[in-house]
């Protein structure tokens, strides 16, 4: 497909143009950035390496540490680099990849998620065939469908966004390259696009929250048959993984379910889900669960003591 467009790169004008303030940004993303592929890389580490997380929804969960890391790093490191750096100019080429990567990794973790809520759903409600239906094989071939349908929603994106002409101006207020903001500098009607952009990233966004949220009614509704002790395990492990929900699709869903309106709080929101949610998923596994914190122990008294 030939790029109608004159202009060869943009300018990012990045979260504030105060330079006491870009410093500011600079320490507090460099240290969220830093350690959320720290936190992700020992949580896929200690899944890895630990006999006792063998099972299939902690072979999700490394899945999702990766596609966390991965996530972040197509926004943090050019936020971090433009905050002390004079240069926030990047090429079309470039843009285009940042966005295919940020689409294809957060489409990843949004089906990673639906994934770990249907392990939850088989194994508390379908506990007798559990091993049956959600044998290693059968999680090899979700994970692989998960990449090739986040594959198939970025290149859907790109294709959308390579049809539009630009022609200048190429200012972007934001601090990395999303689909919204690029339509505003197209310059043609981009009603039609919008309107598909919507019906494929609103879409997925809405249907899998839905899908995550009637799944977690009908495992915490089946909880009343269960003992205490199985109900204790199975709400610590259904509440951490609500809470990942929430915070990952409520923004998802204010960005890109609505028409191309700019808001004041669009960075700070973009923001809590491309950089934040990355760091807390980390946080929350590790925290509220009590096996991974103690195949974390158990790692590190082996690398201690190696």
């Amino acid at each position: 497909m030939k790029i109608q467009t004159n202009v060869t790169e943009f300018v990012l004008l990045g979260l504030t143009q105060d330079p006491k303030m870009r410093k500011i940004v600079f320490a507090i993303f460099f240290v969220f950035y830093l350690a959320t592929i720290l936190g992700n890389i020992l949580i896929a580490v200690t899944i890895k390496t630990s006999p006792a997380l063998g099972s299939p929804m902690y072979y999700f969960l490394s899945y999702l540490s990766f596609a966390d890391a991965c996530f972040s790093t197509t926004t943090a490191p050019r936020l971090i680099r433009d905050s002390v750096s004079g240069n926030q100019t990047i090429s079309f080429n470039d843009c285009m990849t940042q966005v295919f990567a940020a689409h294809f990794f957060g489409c990843m973790e949004i089906f990673l998620l639906v994934l770990m809520a249907y392990d939850r759903y088989v194994a508390i409600c379908k506990a007798l065939r559990y091993s049956t239906i959600i044998s290693r094989r059968v999680c090899g071939i979700l994970v692989c469908l998960a990449w090739v349908g986040s594959c198939i929603h970025s290149t859907a994106q790109i294709f959308l966004v390579l049809s539009l002409p630009f022609c200048g101006p190429n200012w972007i207020d934001h601090y990395f390259f999303d689909l919204q903001p690029l339509l505003r500098l197209a310059c043609t009607d981009t009603y039609v696009v919008n309107l598909l952009i919507i019906s494929n990233s609103g879409v997925i966004c809405m249907v899998s929250f839905a899908l995550l949220i009637i799944s977690y009614i009908v495992i915490l509704y089946s909880l009343r048959n269960h003992s205490s002790e199985g109900k204790c395990k199975a709400l610590s492990t259904c509440s951490s993984l609500i809470i990942v929900v929430i915070i990952f699709f409520v923004p998802c869903i204010f960005i890109y379910t609505r028409p191309p309106t700019t808001f004041p709080v669009d960075k700070l929101v973009s923001v809590f889900y491309t950089i934040g949610t990355p760091l807390l998923n980390p946080l929350i596994y590790t925290l509220r669960n009590k096996d991974v914190k103690d195949a974390m122990k158990k790692l590190w008294r082996r690398f201690v003591g190696s």
